[in-house]
């Protein structure tokens, strides 16, 4: 092989360093230093070195002179191929989600668990993640939600004053018990629904799949917490009834993420989030009121989260909101033979909100529930109204969301 005089070149020694024991990562990373073309000068002392270092030579697409006069120095030219387990290998997007082209539009399968960023090997086993599009998984706000997330974290023992004691009328602190019974349950489905998403979701969209992990974790803790001032009562868990249970499960049976996003996470733990500010402001106890707070501050990142994601996507594909409608409309339907919100749940809330059983407390937590009801109303409205529905569509579809909140 001839070799350009005006090829950049160094030298090396690699004494008695022989092949088998590390020699290779002097010649790599000296070869690193130069441009293609550039020639290594290698000298070596061990037995039968120029014949190791050949075979590596050709095994790594670099060119190869024996030594051939008396300095005894071998000459290796870089090759312009990607070398060894880099030969082939592809690039997965980068770290950083604002560079452009970072993210990739659809994560390939055979970049299984390969962090962003990394370059994988070919012949990479395939993985079959379902949600491998970005406009079917992604928000450009998941990162900064993650975060927050991270820095709002608390822990119940810490954050919740349990040496509170619980001295309420009787009928006052079972209406509590049976209000956390159902929040429970739903906060089963808030915890499930996400959880099932993530096994589907590619890890090239590592943001998304961190935000999803933080709501999980949230909700685990809203769950104990819930359970925990049931039995600081010295309470077991209430009614649980056919139609609650039937209007969660249609959400756990909802295969489209994006969908499931919507009903459960815009929809649902929006109204939750004006059912737990109720709470933080009628409940009769500061334990309760405490409890509520902290879950209102999660529950609304929650929806922060699902709807930047519907904001990516519908931006991308406005034709959308058509699917989201109808699921609205299709849940609907279904549930309609059901008693949706339970009337044991519904007179808790107004008990709560009147602390006591006189007439005229009743009234009053009546009416408190009737502006909760238009509150969750409202709220619904103004989320689908910032999707992008019309006023009319907005009203209509508010209208039909299920009666048993979530």
């Amino acid at each position: 092989m001839t070799i350009k005089a005006t090829s950049p070149s160094r030298h090396i020694a690699i004494e008695a360093l022989g092949f088998d024991a590390g020699a290779h990562l002097l010649v790599k990373h000296a070869l690193a230093s130069l441009p293609v073309g550039g020639v290594l000068g290698v000298r070596g002392a061990s037995p039968a070195w120029a014949i190791q270092l050949a075979d590596w030579c050709r095994s790594q697409g670099h060119g190869f002179e024996a030594p051939g006069d008396a300095s005894g120095e071998a000459r290796v030219t870089r090759g312009g191929l990607q070398s060894g387990r880099w030969r082939g290998a592809e690039s997965t997007g980068a770290i950083d989600p604002a560079e452009t082209g970072a993210v990739a539009e659809e994560a390939r399968p055979h970049w299984g668990l390969a962090a962003r960023g990394a370059t994988v090997e070919a012949g990479a086993p395939v993985y079959h993640f379902r949600l491998t599009h970005k406009d079917e998984a992604w928000s450009d706000s998941a990162a900064d939600l993650y975060a927050q997330a991270v820095a709002a974290q608390w822990n119940p023992d810490q954050a919740i004053d349990w040496s509170q004691p619980v001295d309420l009328p009787a009928p006052v602190e079972q209406a509590i018990v049976q209000v956390m019974t159902y929040m429970i349950e739903n906060e089963n489905a808030a915890l499930l629904v996400p959880a099932r998403f993530l096994g589907q979701l590619h890890p090239h969209f590592r943001e998304m799949q961190a935000a999803l992990a933080m709501q999980v974790c949230d909700e685990a803790r809203h769950i104990e917490v819930f359970t925990r001032r049931i039995r600081h009562g010295g309470s077991a868990p209430a009614l649980s009834t056919a139609g609650g249970q039937a209007s969660l499960k249609s959400l756990l049976d909802e295969p489209d993420f994006s969908v499931a996003s919507f009903l459960l996470s815009v929809l649902g733990e929006g109204t939750f989030v004006n059912l737990l500010q109720f709470l933080q402001t009628q409940a009769p106890d500061p334990l309760t009121r405490q409890i509520a707070r902290l879950a209102a501050r999660d529950e609304a990142r929650h929806v922060a989260l699902g709807m930047s994601h519907l904001l990516y996507r519908l931006q991308r594909e406005p034709d959308f909101r058509y699917r989201l409608a109808s699921a609205v409309e299709q849940r609907f339907d279904a549930l309609a033979g059901t008693s949706g919100l339970n009337e044991e749940v519904f007179d808790a809330l107004i008990l709560i909100a009147a602390g006591g059983l006189a007439p005229a407390q009743v009234a009053q937590g009546y009416a408190q529930v009737q502006q909760l009801m238009r509150d969750m109303a409202d709220g619904r409205y103004t989320k689908l109204v910032r999707l992008g529905f019309t006023a009319e569509q907005a009203e209509r579809l508010a209208a039909l969301h299920t009666r048993n909140f979530m």
